[in-house]
């Protein structure tokens, strides 16, 4: 057997422009953290993630109609307001993805959390469809983009054993805040108005982001491996944005990404008037948000706790199946069983790619650019939810119905599937210095 050179690192042969990375002939596993600070870290992941929810549709979702009526607006101006909004929010990612890889997490954080907290604020003084698309802009950047990013790269830059369950816990107990904030939301407009509700999320953010943020160790990730059993190596180094962005799975992960964050963001945000339609009342609606947490916490849990050892896209088309499924499902949804399966299956295919998408950055293209190759990534999915709302509020206004809307989209998440099975992974980068 040839050896390999004394430091572990193999020779990488060039192909045209893109290094070609080989697989190590000896796999090798990282090193243990200390349980309770791994434990620790991927509960201010979990906090964190949760906390976005201000900037979530889901999280926004409770203030459509009652928006609607107070500003004296309709629908389509609405979603189109959220639509500029979220793209001009989309349009920092990239450049927060790089901030993130040269300065650390915690400082991110900590400056997001107050920006988030300010936000929120002032989103409880706005009186037109000006103010209220300003608002928009700011949520969406600062809840939605720039703090999930932060925190799932904050686990991915720290967490270097069994980062795959460490993303999935984090996954888990963050769409868990988010799919259940719909409920506390709605209850409090219907028992205060939307100013207050939005100032108490702003007096949360600031007695739960801030402290963690503060609190939090600088980004340590570590690279001690031994020889051992099968796991997957998550290299310090790797492709850099450009060399990742020239491989056919960037794309499939980012189009996954792009139909989940469109399409289920679409129904969230007019969740109560699309059920409603199916003949559910407002808090019927409002509750569908709890199995679709149920389904996604057991989805993110599940996929999140094997993904080191499975391959991701398999993941990925089991989550862009489920969505498919779940839009050609809607025209029968009524009151009961139906609105349940909905809920789950709706629920399913966002916690399946969220347990493997970010692992499954990191497997792929290392760990040494994450940061900016998952914030190219997460602008392409944060200007998909800005679609999302506008497309359901055209079909309605078109058809009179959400369904056909429904059943059109119900085809794309079937390409993006197909992609996911046939599309070759990218070469193992090499073990390397950062």
């Amino acid at each position: 057997m040839k050896a390999h050179p004394p430091t572990g690192e193999i020779p990488l042969p060039i192909t045209g422009s893109v290094p070609v990375y080989q697989e190590p002939a000896v796999e090798e596993k990282p090193a243990k953290q200390p349980l309770l600070w791994w434990a620790l870290i991927v509960a201010a992941g979990s906090m964190l993630t949760a906390m976005t929810f201000p900037g979530q549709t889901a999280g926004l979702s409770p203030f459509t109609d009652p928006l609607i009526d107070s500003l004296d607006i309709n629908r389509t101006a609405i979603s189109f307001s959220y639509l500029l909004a979220t793209l001009t929010g989309a349009l920092t990612m990239p450049i927060l993805g790089r901030l993130l890889d040269k300065y650390g997490a915690k400082r991110a954080i900590i400056v997001i959390g107050v920006l988030l907290m300010t936000v929120v604020f002032l989103a409880s003084f706005i009186t037109d469809i000006f103010g209220l698309t300003a608002s928009y802009v700011g949520l969406r950047m600062t809840g939605q983009g720039a703090l999930s990013l932060a925190a799932t790269t904050l686990i991915a830059r720290t967490i270097t054993y069994k980062p795959g369950l460490a993303l999935g816990i984090v996954g888990t107990v963050g769409s868990a805040g988010i799919s259940l904030a719909p409920v506390g939301v709605e209850r409090l407009i219907a028992l205060t108005d939307i100013a207050t509700a939005w100032r108490i999320e702003a007096a949360l953010v600031a007695v739960i982001v801030l402290p963690i943020a503060v609190l939090l160790p600088k980004d340590l990730p570590q690279t001690t491996t031994e020889t051992g059993t099968h796991i997957v190596i998550v290299p310090e180094a790797g492709y850099t944005s450009r060399e990742a962005l020239r491989t056919g799975m960037f794309w499939v992960l980012a189009s996954s990404g792009f139909m989940v964050g469109m399409l289920s963001t679409g129904l969230a945000f007019h969740l109560i008037s699309i059920l409603g339609a199916q003949g559910l009342s407002t808090l019927e609606a409002a509750a569908n948000f709890i199995p679709q947490t149920v389904a996604a916490v057991a989805a993110t849990l599940g996929l999140g706790a094997i993904v080191d050892r499975i391959d991701p896209r398999w993941g990925v088309a089991g989550s862009m199946l489920t969505l498919s499924g779940t839009l050609l499902l809607l025209p029968l949804v009524t009151e009961g069983v139906s609105g349940i399966i909905f809920g789950l299956l709706l629920g399913a295919s966002m916690g399946a790619l969220r347990g493997v998408e970010a692992a499954a950055f990191v497997r792929y293209y290392g760990r040494g650019h994450i940061g900016a190759i998952r914030g190219i990534a997460t602008s392409i999915g944060l200007a998909s939810t800005a679609l999302g709302p506008l497309y359901f509020a055209l079909g309605l206004s078109f058809s009179g119905s959400y369904l056909g809307a429904s059943l059109i989209a119900a085809i794309f998440p079937l390409l993006v599937a197909l992609g996911a099975m046939f599309v070759k992974p990218p070469p193992a980068p090499a073990t390397l210095k950062a």
